[in-house]
């Protein structure tokens, strides 16, 4: 029997894959349910823009060619939205493909890279993989320490920080001064690397120009995503915005056509419609202001979020809450996943959506209060 760690790089000894968990069928049959509400993954609920799946379907007569006009397509049209040059936009299999792609254009193994903690786990777990060492920088207040985070950069001569904001899974925005103090603090040779999944759910009134940033030349990476708002993750579409001449070294190292066409017509269509972005921001900025408020009058205590999710702390074993709102149909992510004992992220959505769960937290909290109550009688 081989036995291939002796063949892998080493550094991959003992990270653990990503695992998604039990299918919807699965967890269905196994609590006997009709319905399971996903709100644990922060995907767009309302699904895509009219006219993405009829744009999708037209795509498929050409399935049989290689998408190269379609990837210059979605360059001008990300472009032309946001302002920008197509030569500054990198199209790609979702925000992960592009990570894995900034480690492979970027770090060598025994480079440092440096980031917050809590925040999402890829970034860390890439950079492992690829044999770099992760300074975490905890949080301050559950929210980026801009100054610690450059500090930290500086001491430990880093090639990477990675920025997720808004931050997964806190919600928190850094604010535009924070920004600059970050920029202005990193050593040299170390780039800005921000996951800006969720940044179109921003107020635009508080919303960094990062993409500014790029086109004045500082080393800074922008990723974003059509998972969120445009409501298309189960088609993997994502890009970056970079520096021209960077543009072209990481198309050295990124897979050729790694982004099908039925992803690059549905990104397409999406952004012949900006105005419903605002629309959609809106409405989740309504769901999600009413969902913390019930969330507080059942007891816990939401945090700020910039994003389509609130995290809270609700005072009670998070794992043992997840569970009990699974049984009852509602799947949130649990606390603990990020090191956050005690604390619950749910995806936010409709208003009639948001009262629903927000009745179920108070309900399967309640009963985990009770029960404790009773042990300790």
């Amino acid at each position: 029997m081989t036995d291939w760690s002796h063949f892998v790089r080493p550094s991959l000894i003992g990270l653990e894959p990503y695992r998604p968990g039990a299918s919807l069928d699965e967890l269905k049959e196994a609590y006997g349910l009709e319905e399971i509400v996903k709100l644990n993954w922060n995907e767009g609920l309302e699904g895509p823009f009219p006219g993405v799946d009829e744009a999708v379907a037209a795509e498929l007569e050409r399935a049989w060619i290689y998408p190269a006009e379609a990837y210059a397509d979605l360059r001008a049209s990300v472009a032309g939205w946001l302002g920008t040059t197509p030569e500054r936009i990198v199209p790609c299999h979702g925000i992960q493909a592009m990570i894995a792609t900034v480690v492979h254009a970027f770090l060598e193994s025994g480079d440092v890279v440096v980031q917050t903690t809590p925040t999402y786990g890829l970034y860390a777990t890439t950079c492992a993989a690829a044999g770099a060492r992760v300074v975490e920088v905890p949080s301050r207040d559950l929210r980026h320490d801009a100054d610690a985070l450059a500090a930290a950069a500086r001491e430990n001569g880093a090639r990477l920080v990675w920025l997720c904001d808004p931050n997964n899974p806190t919600g928190s925005l850094m604010t535009a001064e924070e920004w600059e103090r970050l920029i202005a603090g990193v050593p040299e040779r170390c780039a800005i690397v921000v996951d800006e999944a969720y940044v179109e759910y921003v107020d635009p009134d508080v919303r960094i120009d990062r993409v500014g940033d790029v086109e004045a030349g500082l080393p800074v990476i922008v990723m974003r995503t059509f998972s969120k708002i445009f409501g298309i993750a189960g088609l993997r579409l994502g890009y970056a915005i970079v520096d021209g001449p960077l543009a072209a070294m990481i198309d050295v190292v990124l897979e050729p056509f790694n982004v099908n066409r039925a992803a690059l017509a549905a990104g397409r269509a999406s952004l012949r419609q900006p105005e419903l972005m605002e629309t959609r921001r809106l409405a989740n900025k309504a769901g999600r202001d009413r969902l913390a408020k019930l969330l507080r009058e059942a007891g816990a205590v939401p945090y700020p979020s910039q994003a389509n999710f609130v995290l809270a702390d609700v005072g009670v074993d998070d794992l043992a809450l997840t569970e009990g709102l699974a049984r009852r149909g509602f799947l949130v992510r649990a606390g603990s996943e990020f090191g956050l004992t005690g604390f619950v992220r749910i995806t936010t959505g409709p208003l009639p959506l948001m009262e629903r769960v927000a009745r179920e937290v108070s309900a399967a909290r309640a009963e985990l209060l009770e029960s404790s109550a009773r042990l300790e009688a």
